[in-house]
């Protein structure tokens, strides 16, 4: 995946909701500034662990010989990827971000 791809990548619908994923207001807040950027990072963590702990239960039951159709363990399994090539892409563009800040000018 290139790092302008994050532009093409749309949101898991469980990880948007996840996230509280709001329009912008008249005053330009969301509900993701007021609960601070670290709460955000912190959920966007965790629904990934989810989304990856949800994709290894289904395939592990898929190998176990229960009920499970195949398709349902890719859709899982997609979905876990998506959601962990988007975390990937939010921490290089964060890193550059900071190595640009840190090579401004004073």
């Amino acid at each position: 995946m290139s790092a302008g791809s994050i532009n093409n990548i749309r949101l898991v619908p469980s990880l948007a909701d996840q996230l509280k994923v709001a329009k912008t207001g008249i005053e330009g807040t969301t509900r993701a500034n007021k609960e601070g950027f670290s709460n955000l990072l912190s959920d966007l963590l965790k629904s990934v662990n989810g989304s990856e702990n949800d994709a290894d239960k289904i395939q592990q039951a898929l190998m176990n010989g229960d009920s499970v159709e195949l398709h349902q363990v890719m859709i899982k399994a997609e979905e876990a990827g998506l959601s962990m090539d988007l975390l990937l892409e939010i921490r290089n563009r964060l890193i550059n971000a900071y190595n640009d800040l840190i090579r401004m000018p004073i």
